[in-house]
């Protein structure tokens, strides 16, 4: 609750920029701005990223080389292939990546993530043996979104375009609100009806969509007009179908803004660190591990920090707006 106050700013400032009398639930699933008009082909795409991942280390820059050279992306679209991009591979395989890139800025962001995936699987299957060699669903974003914040970091810093810089801090700023704010609401929500379960009180409609309403409007402040049906929204998010999960993309995302940080701020130390961590697989604890390279999911501390990057980037979308 401490923090929702700069949610309720950043709901302000959309309803600023997008030049709205009153800002309803379905307008935050606009564009906030154009997209960049950026083209990025896919050589460009391999250097700009070897130059934002090169804090990472000589080690992470080599898997990069055997990643761009041994073959293990296959980058463009053809007949019959599958949509989308994921990082793939077997144990005593590369860690293989599927993309469908268009030379689009968003392509190039991708290409950051799968990386991050596939070095991930890369160190801990080199350094693990098989029963360890895969990780857990808690820190699976954590390498493949540290990618994509140290490119962002590495574009804000080189690129001066105007419109450029205010579409990756807005890509930032909702990546942040989606991934740790609503999906933070939803836990909330979640555990709220494991909670009504336990107490033997009947998981009705009506008995649901109140208390999601209201949480709802608390999260997103007076300046978010919504309607009835919002109090519905409940039903369609699978994951609610699932066993208690969602609250893990939030520790995700802000465990990896801070060791972006930490790895930006710090130097070798927090990429040794890192690098242990990315080496780790599963034979220890997720926390024990995240901890050891530098963040305590246990206490407060990360998300704090991502909360103070969000206010950071809000300042910085409001002097260019």
């Amino acid at each position: 609750d401490a923090n929702l106050p700069l949610l309720h700013h950043y709901m302000h400032l959309r309803k600023k920029i997008m030049g709205l009398e009153e800002l309803r639930f379905y307008d935050l699933y606009a564009p906030l701005v154009p997209e960049a008009d950026l083209v990025v082909p896919y050589p460009e795409a391999k250097s700009i990223l070897q130059q934002a991942l090169a804090p990472l280390g000589p080690a992470y820059a080599d898997v990069l080389r055997q990643a761009f050279a041994g073959r293990w992306i296959d980058v463009y679209e053809n007949s019959g292939k599958h949509s989308g991009a994921y990082s793939g591979g077997a144990y005593d395989t590369p860690a293989f990546i599927l993309l469908n890139y268009q030379d689009r800025l968003n392509d190039m962001f991708t290409l950051a993530h799968e990386l991050g995936h596939s070095a991930h699987s890369y160190f801990t299957r080199r350094t693990q043996p098989f029963v360890y060699g895969d990780y857990t669903i808690f820190v699976a974003e954590v390498a493949s979104t540290v990618n994509e914040a140290l490119l962002t970091d590495y574009l804000l810093k080189t690129r001066q375009d105007p419109a450029l810089r205010k579409h990756l801090i807005v890509q930032q700023l909702e990546e942040i609100r989606t991934t740790l704010l609503r999906q933070t609401m939803f836990a909330t929500f979640e555990l709220h009806i494991h909670q009504s379960a336990e107490q033997d009180q009947p998981l009705t409609t009506e008995a649901m969509s109140k208390p999601y309403f209201d949480l709802v409007a608390r999260y997103h402040g007076p300046e978010v007009v919504l309607d009835e049906e919002m109090a519905l929204e409940w039903a369609r998010i699978p994951h609610f179908y699932y066993n208690f999960y969602v609250y893990q993309y939030a520790t995700g995302l802000s465990a990896a803004l801070a060791l972006s940080r930490q790895i930006l701020d710090e130097g070798q130390p927090a990429v040794d660190r890192y690098l242990r961590f990315l080496s780790t697989g599963s034979s220890r604890s997720s926390i024990d591990m995240l901890r050891d390279a530098g963040v305590d999911m246990t206490t407060p501390a990360p998300i704090e920090q991502a909360m103070r990057t969000f206010g950071q980037l809000l300042d910085q979308l409001e002097a260019l707006s």
